[in-house]
């Protein structure tokens, strides 16, 4: 299965917001992906508290990438 996103970003949840608040300025919407907070919406403990992915479409990966360095 191929997919049209691409991670750019796996830190601490804090990072990542401010990252994607920083890509929705310049018109890149992020998808973020939180493990934890999914596993503890359906009732399951998890050992990654705080780390998420930020993953943008591949289109618009390297405008999201000068954002980031």
């Amino acid at each position: 299965m191929t997919s049209n996103y691409k991670k750019i970003f796996t830190g601490d949840s804090l990072k990542a917001k401010l990252l994607v608040a920083r890509l929705h300025e310049i018109g890149i919407e992020a998808v973020v992906k939180d493990e934890a907070e999914s596993a503890r919406l359906a009732g399951f403990a998890s050992s990654m508290l705080g780390q998420v992915d930020v993953y943008v479409h591949k289109d618009e990966e390297e405008k999201a990438l000068t954002v980031i360095y």
